[in-house]
């Protein structure tokens, strides 16, 4: 049934039906009349012939690094909870931390009818910034900071400040760092500038074999914490950029009778369910990757909406929740 034939079954103007699908003004009886049409017919407009009307197809691009993490996991909840109350759907990619994967699916979503397009980043390289610079939709990006854009980011580098500063209050001296890419600006550079800061306030300064580069993974964890903790001049306390980074850890401690926290402090960031059933309960950073996918979903719809003109970067705050792995 087309929108001519249920006009005629309402008894009122194409017009009229238009109106009343698209919230316009009506008078009452006629959205009465339309109302009881409904109920009789079981009528509704095509939402693609609605979309093609007004430019707008309700679906929003959602790029993620890996399905399997608990922080994207928790950024994407928050982000579909305010899409599907606004009636919008979320086309969700995953690029397995393939960065050239995400510049490929921004580009898809660039030339394919989306109304705008949340990034999870992780680097930016000149692809990334070719791509973005290209795009006619609204973007937001979720976990960095990139300039010119709207965008929901974490204070990486208090959070690590903070757990670092923690450790050697404690009375910890010679502490160790694992952790990740520097490429990456939020977990990588900004986590190693706080970690960095907390020492030299204390005037301390650390040996190159007390720091190490992993990936995002248990297994990675285990084999850098292995490398460090095998020496002879062992640190006391240990911080890690992630909190898989240091439940690995924590296992080659197991492993090597290597007693947590007498002799060796460590923390993580993210405050994940992984961290709170370890044998030694980890303390990390509680980042609010839920608030910061509702933030986002909030700032691309305002933008989609044109209420917004002006990128802004939304910094968000930590809370340090501390567990046995530190408390001597």
């Amino acid at each position: 049934m087309n929108i001519t034939e249920f006009a005629k079954i309402a008894g009122v103007s194409k017009s009229a039906v238009s109106r009343y699908f698209n919230n316009g003004y009506l008078a009452e009886d006629k959205r009465q009349l339309i109302e009881k049409a409904i109920e009789k017919t079981g009528y509704s407009p095509s939402v693609s012939a609605q979309n093609i009307r007004t430019k707008v197809t309700k679906l929003v691009g959602v790029i993620m690094p890996k399905l399997s993490s608990e922080s994207c996991a928790r950024v994407t909840e928050g982000i579909s909870q305010v899409l599907s109350e606004d009636g919008y759907e979320m086309l969700l990619v995953n690029t397995a931390n393939d960065y050239q994967k995400e510049v490929e699916y921004l580009d898809l979503f660039r030339q394919n009818r989306v109304d705008g397009v949340i990034l999870i980043a992780t680097v930016f390289t000149t692809l990334h910034k070719s791509v973005l610079n290209k795009m006619r939709i609204p973007v937001v990006i979720v976990g960095q900071s990139y300039k010119g854009f709207n965008c929901v980011c974490h204070d990486d580098r208090g959070a690590a400040y903070a757990l670092t500063k923690l450790m050697l209050e404690k009375g910890a001296k010679k502490p160790a760092y694992i952790g990740v890419t520097l490429d990456d600006k939020a977990a990588g550079a900004e986590r190693s500038g706080g970690f960095t800061k907390a020492l030299s306030e204390a005037n301390i300064t650390i040996s190159e074999k007390h720091k190490a580069v992993a990936e995002f993974t248990i297994d990675s964890g285990y084999e850098q914490a292995k490398r460090i903790l095998s020496g002879r001049n062992k640190p006391d306390c240990l911080f890690c950029a992630t909190d898989n980074i240091a439940a690995g850890a924590l296992l080659y401690c197991a492993e090597a009778d290597i007693k947590v926290p007498s002799e060796l402090m460590v923390c993580g960031v993210g405050d994940s369910a992984l961290g709170r059933i370890t044998a030694v309960s980890l303390t990390s950073a509680h980042l609010h990757y839920k608030t910061s996918g509702i933030e986002a979903a909030r700032m691309l719809l305002s933008a989609i909406n044109r209420h917004d003109s002006v990128p802004r970067i939304t910094k968000l705050d930590f809370e340090i929740a501390e567990r046995e792995s530190t408390n001597r």
